[in-house]
């Protein structure tokens, strides 16, 4: 069966195009700079590169670019879209309304209008991705997959914040977190790697990224997570400063001029990592430039493992111990820097790494438990995409 996995920004698409019976990826893609001057589609394929650069003024033309690559005859991958059985869709935000995947249908898609105010940037663009694919190819399934619905299994006194309990029965305002096709992927992925049922295993996933984000799962489900009711909370990122005094914007609003819409563009453009070292939001340039002496850049690398160290002691706390902590996403899986720093800050656990295996290069997925270790450490690589197309066939083959 082939599945279309498609991930709508607000002026990029990215798909993926899955034969789910053999977990094969056929091809990938992104359309760059939708409604911008330069636009471009970027295909890579075993038939190599290719390239179209036009004008793609919307996410309608963006998926016909998509579909006249899919199916060039001398780079695409399946001779007609009739091949493509269903369509899996990103979603940022489902509220409360989802706690699992679902077929698109009208009442879905007023849901994902109902929730833009929580999703502002990334609905509307989840949405138009939908949108388009249901023009150009109709009668084809869609279906929505929630990043928000693995964290929908929370307890109350996990996701409510202390505020006056009217803001959340009128505002809607919680802790909703997000990453969680990637929890949820990882934390069954790695229970199956340990050999155990995941509904007998405690598990702390550590998704680290540009964007970052730790959750605890117990008996399969989601407990806790970091990130809030926006993905702001919770570590300090790429560019996201993560936790801090919500006092600070009237402090700094009255010291600065800046409004709070300038604030916020700060607090998730221009902190976290960048805003630390002054230098970079990448990890890689970071340990560039704490190794060549940079001291701001050493402070935002320790400032980063210390945070990650903080949660998973926390939740190891939550959940009363901790059988497993996995690391995956970008730097979870390549830096193991990060992941030494961490794990010599978990001592109090019983955690010990293998050092040898944690630097060993292009993990796929690794154990790197050290002897004597009270707790089991895996490296695992996510794969929200397979995660979507997963969703996808299982809803559609009902």
């Amino acid at each position: 069966m082939i599945v279309l996995v498609i991930n709508a920004g607000s002026s990029s698409l990215k798909y993926l195009l899955i034969d789910t019976n053999t977990e094969e990826t056929l091809a990938k893609g992104t359309v760059e700079r939708i409604g911008i001057e330069g636009s471009k589609l970027t295909q890579k394929s075993p038939k190599g590169q290719y390239v179209i650069e036009r004008e793609i003024k919307n996410h309608t033309e963006a998926m016909a670019a998509t579909v006249e690559a899919l199916t060039d005859s001398e780079h695409g991958v399946i001779a007609d879209m009739s091949s493509i059985v269903a369509v899996g869709h990103r979603v940022l935000h489902g509220g409360e309304k989802f706690t699992e995947s679902v077929i698109v249908n009208d009442a879905v898609i007023e849901a994902i209008k109902e929730n833009i105010p929580l999703g502002p940037l990334h609905n509307p663009a989840n949405l138009q991705g939908i949108l388009a694919c249901q023009e150009l190819m109709p009668g084809v399934p869609q279906v929505a997959v929630f990043d928000t619905a693995f964290h929908q299994t929370m307890p109350p006194k996990s996701f409510m914040y202390a505020l006056p309990y009217e803001f959340y029965e009128k505002y809607h305002v919680r802790r909703y977190g997000f990453h969680g096709t990637s929890h949820r992927f990882v934390s069954q992925k790695v229970a199956d790697l340990c050999g155990v049922n995941k509904e007998d295993v405690k598990i702390i996933v550590c998704h680290l990224g540009n964007g970052s984000s730790i959750s605890a799962v117990m008996n399969g489900k989601c407990y806790d997570t970091s990130m809030g009711i926006t993905p702001l909370e919770g570590l300090m990122m790429g560019t996201r400063s993560g936790d801090m005094d919500p006092a600070i914007t009237e402090y700094l609003m009255h010291n600065t001029g800046m409004s709070i819409e300038e604030l916020t563009n700060v607090y998730n453009k221009k902190s976290g990592m960048l805003g630390v070292s002054g230098v970079t939001s990448d990890m890689r340039d970071l340990h560039a430039a704490a190794n060549e002496g940079n001291e701001r850049a050493k402070l935002a690398l320790d400032m980063v493992c210390y945070r990650i160290a903080k949660y998973v002691g926390a939740y190891a706390a939550a959940m009363n111990g901790v059988d497993v902590i996995a690391f995956t996403g970008g730097i979870g899986e390549n830096d193991a820097v990060v992941r030494e720093n961490v794990t010599n800050q978990l001592g109090f656990m019983g955690v010990v790494i293998d050092k040898e295996k944690n630097e060993k290069e292009n993990h796929t997925q690794v154990e790197i438990t050290g002897e004597g270790s009270k707790t089991r450490v895996w490296v695992v690589n996510t794969n929200e995409e397979l995660a979507i197309a997963r969703d996808t066939v299982a809803l559609v083959s009902k």
